[in-house]
């Protein structure tokens, strides 16, 4: 998909402060890995991960959303007035109905001419709705739209942790866990706009998704019977490798479908899921590692969160600058590949 008039106006970030560094989860494993004979540090040396952080107990994904996407307004030239659609990407929402979109829409201001949903698609659920969005405004449909996403990662590995210190627990159990203890906690928000409206020369230029979905039980999540939070098991040396091949066949037809070649490209932002995976992805595709921005050893996986958040800081730290062709890369579990390309 192809898109001409589609403009990035702001995007909005909201971290906690709360930081947790890998030992500490490690501390409080420490009577499985004694059991099992497990070493200390095992988790950072397998995931390049440092620290992540995790919003206060009680803190509600539209609570992270809602802070994200007042920083996104707060950077926006554009009248709140004019914005036609808002979407909710998250894997983390308030609860089964209604839709977490509705508190965003509220707490926000939204006009009541923008409509607001939720689109759940695992770690691309944002990309996803960038791009519908984009269509909409490419069609003009609407003005103006909104993206945020709110993932507060501490439930999940609470349970995890609390699930592993269960008697009877196995090496097997603890690798099928591994991924939970990867996940940390975030929101992002963007703004786009027709470029008519628009006040940022940063520009969507296109997207393309491709789907492997016989791979779709190699992650799954799920509130199970007994467990007083979300669960999640991964095979995730299989969905590594899975992804990067899935990767790999989707990149020549999106610099295809945007008329780009691979050296076009200045800069690039992945799904942030771990520094195998990084480097993995990077071999698959030849890519050159200095156009790559990192965030995954300090933040974690932030599951929807991670494409856009990690986009964000590469834009405030000056990584990314205008005149910059950026590649967004994004693997969600299903399986499924989105990359979007922007013109800074």
């Amino acid at each position: 998909m192809r898109f001409d008039s589609v403009h990035i106006e702001a995007l909005g970030l909201a971290l906690p402060e709360e930081i947790t560094p890998s030992t500490a989860l490690e501390k409080r494993l420490r009577p499985l890995y004694e059991r099992l004979g497990l070493s200390a540090g095992r988790l950072e040396l397998m995931s390049g991960i440092r620290e992540r952080r995790f919003f206060p107990a009680g803190t509600r994904p539209s609570d992270i959303s809602i802070q994200a996407g007042r920083d996104a307004l707060e950077r926006s030239g554009v009248d709140v007035s004019r914005i036609g659609c808002l979407i909710h990407s998250s894997v983390c929402r308030d609860f089964m109905e209604p839709a977490t979109a509705s508190v965003v829409h509220a707490e926000l201001g939204l006009p009541a001419t923008a409509e607001a949903f939720d689109l759940s698609n695992a770690c691309l659920g944002f990309a996803n709705a960038m791009a519908l969005c984009a269509g909409r405004i490419e069609r003009r449909e609407i003005d103006a739209a909104m993206v945020v996403s709110g993932e507060n990662g501490g439930p999940l590995v609470d349970e995890t942790v609390a699930a592993l210190l269960e008697s009877g627990v196995t090496r097997r159990d603890l690798k099928l866990a591994y991924a939970s203890l990867t996940i940390g906690s975030g929101g992002s928000a963007v703004i786009l706009a027709h470029e008519s409206l628009a006040t940022k020369p940063h520009r969507l230029r296109g997207s393309l998704t491709r789907a492997a979905t016989q791979h779709h039980k190699l992650c799954s999540g799920d509130q199970l019977q007994g467990a007083s939070g979300p669960l999640m098991e991964t095979e995730s040396e299989a969905l590594l490798l899975a992804g990067n091949h899935l990767a790999k066949e989707t990149w020549p037809d999106f610099l295809e479908e945007l008329g780009w070649k691979g050296s076009d490209v200045d800069r690039i932002v992945t799904h942030q899921v771990g520094v195998q995976h990084k480097r993995r992805l990077f071999e698959s595709l030849n890519l050159d590692h200095a156009k790559d921005f990192t965030t995954v050893e300090t933040l974690g996986n932030v599951g929807s969160v991670s494409l856009p958040g990690t986009l964000t800081l590469a834009v405030r730290e000056g990584f990314i600058v205008p005149g910059h062709r950026v590649a967004m890369q994004g693997i969600g579990s299903g399986l499924h590949c989105m990359m979007l390309g922007l013109e800074w």
